[in-house]
């Protein structure tokens, strides 16, 4: 409730004044008072509400209609519930009286005008701005919870613009009032009242950077779009026409959430009295909002689009690549979309190079690329050929010193939703590689640790990744949708879970069976050699110890059983300190190479993907199956980036963003996310929604 303001009176003539709609005055009986008097009686218009506050222990409420003694406890309040057809058409008046009563000694009057000013945003999260009895000074998670939602404009609607919306001072075009969140200003009363009184809108200097507002000045033109608010411009002076009563505004957020920015942000309206010196604020109604996070989406999701990069290298162009992926494309429905040389420079690690989530409100949500810092060959492909309507942008650079390899996407992760004891994570929570704890290794850059932390509703979960050469944890880690309960399973490797396989196939009388069959520049390692290899046993057991850190790490974090996880088999060397893939690993498994009695593909069965593998290998769930793509030449090329070839952007909601631990309601339908992909990689777009998901933090 706003604070209550103080009205002297006087007995020498009326006063008049101005009281807002829904907020108490208190009239001062005790200014000026007639001598001799000790009680006074007071009465007021119909319209009003009249009441008479003291303290009991001081005071006893008078019977019938006898006068209220005049001590300094008693006070007098009154309010009005709407606005004043005509100037002073309110009237209280107060009679004073002596010790024995009779005639009155004295009398005041005082003229009230009320007018309504209320800002207003999308309080309740309905996806509209309406009246609520909600505190609009405080925000809160979760589906009780209540507070607007700004989007960070960072789509590009028009064709005109340089960049991302938010960079425009003007209206670019009118399809961007959609990704702005409205606010209403309501401004009814007497037009005379107006005359003598500003309403005048302002932002707080550090809010004033990251909001900008919009006004509309009567027609439908981008020129009639008036920027009021914005980083250069703090305060707005309100441009009411008579009889008016309400000021339509659109608010535009201009910066996610980040270490030095939790995401909120407050506007308010002054009712300002011009006849003081300096002129007084007779009252303020502010409104709070909070900037819509980031939200990545997991690869489980259906994909919508499937990203590959079209490259030529010493073995030829990926063609074959290509065709397999358009082939995997059409199966899924999915949109397959090819990024040519001249936009990725020869660079097909697309999956390094961007990572696919998407902003939701309750009135509006659209995907968002966040484009790592790595900044290679594919460095302008988002920004050029991402960014567009309703797809945004958003990245974060590394200003005085170059990214290392813990800082590209392929080290960045999310999990499908998750709950972990008691807690609710039904976005999922974010995985991002890291050096050993306290061990000073190889970190992600901290403006995008910054950044992915900021947002606050994946929370996310630091693992080691620091013991692999590239770092990336999708070189050890994947997540595969199920149709049972728990909806997924983590897949992870397992050197044990190879070096055990391969003994098994020697026992069975497989051990000359080779990998790397017909594969030119790489030599033939049979089942005998490799398990012989004893550098190679000792490296893949030290991976397993790392990998094994991490095992119990998302185990607890994620709140997973051993159930939930498959072990992959696969096998490292150390390269000096830090391990990399001695075959093609999680992140791009290729089509088997290697054959062994019955003309089975050797690594194929290794890794489960055939039907009568015994069921604790079968990487690929029940009811899924596995398309392969050519590959093999690209990992044994460039050993040092073993990832996918392809990014995917997946499709459909884990969940309603309304019931999130943090959010609010969504706008139905969900946004499209994305996944970025190498080897001629693909990437697809995921899209979960996430304003109906929010539940206490």
């Amino acid at each position: 409730m706003a604070p209550r303001r103080a009205v002297k009176l006087s007995l020498k003539k009326p006063t008049c004044a101005v009281c807002v709609a829904g907020v108490e005055t208190l009239v001062d009986i005790h200014s000026d008072v007639p001598k001799g008097a000790k009680n006074f009686d007071v009465s007021g218009s119909s319209k009003l509400d009249i009441f008479v506050a003291y303290d009991s222990t001081r005071v006893t409420e008078p019977a019938g209609k006898a006068p209220w003694p005049l001590d300094t406890s008693v006070e007098v309040i009154v309010s009005a519930d709407k606005a004043s057809k005509d100037l002073n058409d309110l009237k209280v008046k107060v009679a004073y009286f002596g010790e024995e009563g009779g005639e009155a000694l004295g009398r005041s009057v005082l003229l009230l005008t009320c007018v309504d000013v209320s800002l207003d945003v999308d309080t309740d999260r309905v996806g509209k701005v309406r009246r609520s009895g909600r505190d609009k000074k405080t925000w809160r998670w979760g589906p009780e919870g209540y507070g607007a939602i700004l989007l960070v404009n960072c789509d590009k609607d028009s064709d005109n613009s340089m960049g991302p919306d938010l960079q425009n001072s003007q209206l670019m075009s009118l399809e961007d009032l959609q990704d702005m969140s409205p606010m209403v200003l309501s401004c009814d009363g007497p037009d005379e009242v107006f005359h003598s009184h500003r309403l005048v809108l302002k932002a707080p200097w550090p809010d004033s950077r990251r909001v900008r507002v919009f006004c509309p000045r009567g027609g439908d033109s981008l020129s009639d779009y008036k920027q009021v608010l914005g980083p250069q411009r703090r305060s707005y002076e309100v441009e009411r026409q008579p009889g008016q009563r309400q000021v339509p505004f659109y608010v535009e957020g201009l910066a996610f959430p980040d270490a030095e920015f939790p995401g909120l942000v407050s506007l308010s309206v002054s009712l300002m009295d011009t006849g003081t010196l300096p002129e007084v604020p007779l009252f303020t109604d502010t409104v709070a909002f909070r900037m819509a996070p980031w939200i990545m989406t997991p690869n489980t999701q259906p994909p919508l689009e499937l990203y590959v990069c079209s490259v030529v290298d010493a073995h030829g162009s990926n063609k074959k690549f290509l065709d397999d992926m358009a082939r995997l494309a059409l199966k899924a429905s999915c949109k397959l979309v090819i990024c040519p040389r001249v936009d990725n420079r020869n660079d097909r690690w697309i999956q390094d190079e961007m990572e696919f989530g998407y902003i939701e409100a309750p009135h509006k949500s659209f995907p968002v690329v966040f484009d790592s810092p790595r900044n290679r060959g594919l460095r302008d492909f988002p920004y050029k050929k991402i960014l567009g309507p309703d797809f945004g942008y958003v990245t974060r650079e590394i200003l005085y010193a170059g990214p290392s390899g813990l800082d590209s996407f392929g080290n960045l992760d999310v999990s499908p939703p998750v709950a972990v004891g008691g807690r609710e994570y039904p976005l999922g929570r974010i995985l991002v590689g890291d050096c050993f704890p306290k061990s000073g290794g190889r970190r992600m850059a901290k403006v995008v640790r910054d950044f992915l932390w900021a947002q606050q509703v994946q929370a996310p979960v630091q693992l080691y990744s620091d013991w692999l050469s590239v770092g990336h944890v999708d070189e050890f880690l994947n997540f595969v949708p199920t149709s049972d309960q728990k909806g997924f399973r983590l897949l992870l490797a397992s050197p044990s879970a190879c070096l055990r396989l391969f003994q098994e196939k020697r026992d069975e009388g497989h051990g000359e069976a080779a990998q790397f069959e017909g594969l030119k520049d790489q030599a033939k390692r049979s089942i005998n050699d490799m398990l012989a290899d004893k550098r190679l046993r000792s490296d893949s057991l030290y991976v397993q110890r790392c990998i094994d850190w991490n095992r119990e790490v998302l185990k607890r974090e994620l709140g997973l059983a051993e159930a939930d996880i498959v072990d992959i088999p696969q096998l490292f060397s150390l390269q000096g300190t830090r391990a990399e893939a001695f075959f093609p690993d999680m992140v791009r498994v290729p089509r088997p190479v290697g054959r062994w009695g019955g003309g089975q593909a050797a690594m194929g069965r290794a890794r489960g993907l055939h039907p009568e593998v015994p069921p604790e290998l079968v990487a690929c769930p029940r009811g899924h199956r596995w398309t392969w793509g050519c590959c093999w030449h690209l990992w044994a090329e460039a050993r040092t980036a073993p990832h996918p070839g392809s990014s995917i952007s997946p499709g459909g909601a884990p969940g309603s963003v309304s019931s999130l631990p943090p959010p609010w309601t969504p706008a139905g339908g969900s946004p499209v996310g994305s996944r970025a992909g190498q080897a001629g990689q693909a990437v697809a777009s995921p899209w979960p929604s996430f304003a109906g998901q929010l539940t206490s933090r």
